[in-house]
């Protein structure tokens, strides 16, 4: 693979991890609340390894400051709550046609946290073919106006979805998760929810050593790889 380069996609910022021969598809991978943090970079390195092009679009390039340490919440939520609907599809459609440029044929989506919710609602809303959602939050109510909660958006995915959770997760209710198993169900595409006993919120992420939980991290990662091996290839 190459080394992960930036690069403007109708003014957007996109960082681009291209894999050393033919891409097998593409990935749009969406930042947690931090941004586009080290974490989010080497996410794109790991699915370039697997053969994948991937984008991570910048979504606070609106903003003067863009990425946020992982232990500050506060400023992290603000910027979070800066996005609107508008923004938030022009810059994953610059990320998909960043995958374009590429040659890939089919293209999927994944995001971490706020990055998570996007996914779900990208996989009813956008042109893409399959979508892993981690530890999305927004499941019953809307955290921006303009992008539907988890449970509108449910019956309406068109692409294959991944729903990754991790019990421990105080900001997510274990009863809401539940309820999102019913409605996706309803769905005219394959779907799945999967959830670890021992894992809380951000545990795929192993810069936060506190939250990160290496044994759901991994498997959550091999799930992940093959719902993309399956409908992507």
């Amino acid at each position: 693979m190459t080394s992960p380069e930036m690069r403007k996609v109708d003014d957007v910022p996109i960082t681009l991890a291209l894999p050393a021969d033919t891409p097998a598809g593409g990935v749009v991978v969406i930042q947690e609340a931090f941004g586009v943090t080290d974490h989010i970079v080497d996410v794109c390195s790991r699915l370039a390894q697997r053969g994948y092009a991937a984008a991570a679009p910048h979504l606070y390039h609106r903003l003067t400051e863009q990425v946020f340490a992982g232990d500050d919440i506060p400023a992290a939520s603000l910027a979070m709550r800066t996005l609107e609907s508008g923004g938030i599809t022009a810059d994953l459609t610059a990320a998909i046609s960043a995958l374009r440029t590429t040659g890939v044929g089919h293209i999927g989506i994944l995001g971490f946290c706020m990055g998570g919710s996007l996914a779900l609602w990208a996989a009813s809303s956008l042109p893409v073919d399959a979508a892993v959602t981690f530890y999305g939050g927004g499941v019953i109510a809307s955290r921006w106006p303009g992008i539907q909660a988890g449970m509108e958006t449910a019956p309406r995915l068109a692409a294959p979805w991944l729903g990754i959770y991790g019990d421990q997760d105080a900001s997510i209710d274990l009863d809401a998760i539940e309820a999102l198993r019913q409605r996706v169900a309803a769905a005219p595409v394959d779907t799945k929810i999967v959830r670890y006993p021992d894992a809380g919120h951000g545990f795929h992420n192993d810069s936060r050593v506190a939250h990160f939980d290496a044994s759901a991290a991994a498997d959550a990662w091999e799930r992940t790889l093959l719902w993309f091996d399956t409908y992507l290839r």
